[in-house]
């Protein structure tokens, strides 16, 4: 199975600005998402998504291939992924290159390991899944069987469609969230159903020590935290 790296970083973040390539304990925050990605003997190829030209020659430095610019339109705040990805997809289609799958590599998410890229791979492989996405368990507090919708007229109603909330905590389901470091989907359905998931959809559970999300300051200070245990 061909599969492609598409690390998307675009200059334009709000939360932490330039973030993907502040300093985050001694390097680029870009860097750690390379180094994972250039590892991972899954992928096939692996290429940085960006409209900025800094973010692009620190990307050439890191060992990352550029093939490409990304048009500005796909890299405001309120572009979705599946255009970026099926942007990247086309441009080296354009030159010959096509693959089985695409792996998404968001630079937000440093701690992913090359061991995590070639198992969520492995088993897209060894499955007729869709996609594969790697997520962490949500916590009991937050088990769909105990949360709410809150109507408009103030009366609430659990979340799981259920009459009653589980009484108790041993009994709930587990239930689990995404967690942005890896997610991996087959080209035909990115193309036919325009989605990162698909219909049928494997999970990958993430060790936690490997897991966290940048988006805000408060985040990046829990990165330079986990990084320096």
């Amino acid at each position: 199975m061909k599969v492609l790296g598409i690390i998307p970083a675009r200059g334009g973040s709000k939360g932490v600005p330039r973030k993907n390539i502040k300093f985050l304990c001694g390097k680029p925050l870009l860097a750690y998402t390379a180094e994972s990605a250039l590892a991972a003997s899954g992928l096939s190829k692996v290429v940085l998504s960006t409209e900025d030209e800094e973010i692009a020659t620190i990307g050439r430095e890191l060992g990352l291939c550029v093939p490409f610019i990304r048009p500005i339109e796909l890299a405001k705040d309120s572009t979705p992924t599946i255009p970026v990805v099926l942007h990247a997809m086309q441009e080296l289609e354009n030159h010959g290159e096509s693959f089985d799958a695409v792996c998404l590599l968001q630079p937000t998410n440093p701690l992913r390991r090359p061991e995590h890229i070639d198992a969520c791979i492995e088993l897209l492989k060894q499955t007729d899944s869709d996609s594969v996405v790697s997520v962490l368990p949500v916590p009991d507090t937050f088990n769909p069987m105990w949360t709410f919708w809150k109507n408009e007229d103030g009366t609430i109603e659990l979340t799981s469609g259920e009459t009653e909330p589980t009484v108790r905590r041993q009994e709930l389901p587990r239930a689990f969230y995404r967690d942005g470091s890896v997610y991996v989907t087959r080209t035909n359905v990115l193309r036919d159903q325009g989605s990162l998931y698909g219909r049928k959809v494997q999970s990958f559970e993430m060790d936690p020590q490997f897991a966290v999300n940048i988006d805000t300051d408060s985040d990046w200070e829990m990165a330079e935290r986990m990084i320096g245990l």
